[in-house]
């Protein structure tokens, strides 16, 4: 909708209080201070109409969710769960998760098996396409406990780079967290989505990953949530999942990428 003086679509101030960005009174405040934009452009008459369905709207940079039927969860996967909604070979699959929830939901990108950590499970699969496809290059923070002593020229090579079989590869972080015992505590933070990308790049500088955790997804931190337990998305969270995804949605996804697997 380009014309503020349609007489078409809902009140502004009316979608964002049903949206709980905050009350009418309230966001009538942000418009005249230009603190909300549609579709890119600054707002500042109180009489705007948008159409919730089509129209995108920010507050102060962050992205607003203005369709409340759109779920967001965060789960701790698991280790021995495939990130499946259905196994074809009768694994443990992450329904077990997801049956609360009135929606159907999916699960965003994938973790193997053997890999626990942050998956987002969500019914917006315009958002879901975006974040899963590793052409957009959403960062992922993962430790790793491997085997052996980690030194730091091993953490060197792994952020100048090592070439695998299906091409280079660099973390664009990595650090060690913790060395005893035979075996290692290394953090790496990567955007690339290929298949296994974190146990074949430790295997591939001798020290093969025992378990895998991923922390981080994009601006999102798994924190204390305990394995096999979900949350909803706080609306900070959420805001900045879809401020991320609409900023990456701008940019078309190169061919020929296959979806992550950790």
């Amino acid at each position: 909708m380009t014309e503020n003086s349609s007489p078409e679509g809902v009140r502004l101030q009316k979608v964002l209080a049903a949206a709980g960005v905050a009350s009418r009174r309230v966001v009538e405040n942000y418009i005249v201070e230009g603190r909300i934009r549609v579709n890119g452009e600054v707002v500042t008459e109180l009489g705007r109409r948008i159409d919730p369905e089509a129209d995108l709207v920010d507050v102060d940079g962050t992205a607003v969710q203005l369709d409340v039927s759109k779920r967001y969860v965060m789960l701790n996967k698991p280790t021995g769960v495939v990130s499946s909604m259905r196994d074809e070979s009768g694994r443990p699959d992450l329904r077990r998760f997801t049956k609360e929830y009135e929606e159907r939901l999916y699960n965003v990108g994938r973790l193997d098996a053997e890999t626990s950590g942050l998956l987002i499970l969500t019914n917006d699969g315009a958002l879901a396409h975006v974040l899963a496809h590793p052409s957009f290059g959403v960062t992922k923070v993962y430790i790793a406990k491997v085997e052996g002593a980690v030194t730091p020229q091993t953490i060197s090579t792994l952020t100048k780079g090592i070439e695998l079989e299906d091409g280079p590869i660099a973390a664009d972080k990595a650090r060690l967290l913790d060395t005893s015992r035979g075996s290692s505590l290394v953090e790496l933070t990567l955007h690339s989505g290929r298949n296994r990308i974190v146990r074949r790049m430790m295997a591939a500088v001798g020290h093969p990953v025992t378990e895998l955790v991923r922390r981080q997804f994009g601006p999102l931190h798994l924190g204390t949530l305990p394995a096999g337990r979900t949350r909803e998305l706080t609306k900070i969270e959420l805001g900045a999942l879809l401020t991320l995804s609409r900023r990456d949605s701008d940019a078309d996804p190169a061919p020929g990428e296959q979806q992550e697997k950790q």
